[in-house]
């Protein structure tokens, strides 16, 4: 049987791939453990620039598995476990100093949502559609979504989706702020990995920890963000790529 979620690295770029097409990518037990060893793995490779996330099949994820909540595989207390497992794989993404692109094609629901909020730029297709719709099954959001979906879009948006049964349309995800392109659905792999490509050959420290410092500067004082800026920049200047670039630039 092949992996659950696949990874691979190669010059610079991990992907990160949600294998099981037949339940459009929901995560049960299995899929789960493997988000969180995969993940928590990934981060901690010297080698790695940039995480690509992506999903096999027509969906890139739909969330829970409900059929096999349907079929009683899952209690309450088994739910709220397997939260905090995936939970830990999404805080090693978001904590991380790695950029995270999303190529988000078909489906995005539910936990699936976010897992598209813990890339820091999503790529979609024409045709996607993403939404919240754990009400529709009498759920709530997990898996950052309550965290992380007002931040992306605002609170009254976020309040919107997760108390309606809606799936946006493509551009509407691109007019709220909650992806970064919308591209034709055949293309959403090839410039996500165009995108990665030039994230890991282009200042690639210097953006990760851009990111790292956006990423942990909500929830923080003023003063604590101001202070890790100041060492942070000082820092990248040490670093012969910052220089090169810098000598470059004033030539111009």
């Amino acid at each position: 049987m092949s992996e659950i979620v696949l990874s691979e690295v190669a010059d610079g770029i991990a992907r990160i791939t949600l294998n099981n097409p037949g339940r459009l990518n929901a995560f049960g037990a299995e899929m789960a453990e493997a988000w969180e060893r995969v993940t928590t793995e990934i981060i901690e490779r010297d080698d790695v620039r940039v995480i690509l996330l992506t999903g096999e099949g027509r969906a890139f994820c739909a969330g829970g598995d409900v059929q096999s909540m349907a079929e009683g595989g899952f209690s309450g207390e088994n739910v709220t476990d397997l939260a905090r497992v995936i939970n830990r794989g999404q805080l090693a993404l978001i904590e991380s100093h790695v950029p995270v692109v999303a190529a988000a094609h078909g489906t995005t629901a539910g936990g699936g949502l976010g897992i598209l909020l813990n890339s820091d730029y999503a790529i979609i297709g024409e045709s996607s559609k993403i939404g919240s719709l754990y009400a529709k099954i009498g759920l709530t959001p997990d898996l950052t979504v309550s965290a992380l979906l007002a931040r992306a879009v605002g609170e009254r948006r976020a309040l919107q989706l997760v108390l309606q049964d809606r799936m946006l349309t493509a551009a509407e995800a691109l007019d709220w702020g909650l992806v970064a392109e919308v591209v034709p659905d055949d293309q959403v792999l090839v410039r996500a990995e165009e995108f990665a490509r030039f994230l890991a050959d282009n200042a690639a420290w210097a953006r990760g920890q851009a990111k790292r410092i956006v990423r942990a500067g909500v929830g923080r004082s003023l003063i604590e963000s101001l202070e890790d800026e100041a060492v942070t920049i000082g820092t990248a200047l040490g670093t012969d790529e910052a220089r090169a670039r810098i000598a470059a630039f004033a030539k111009k």
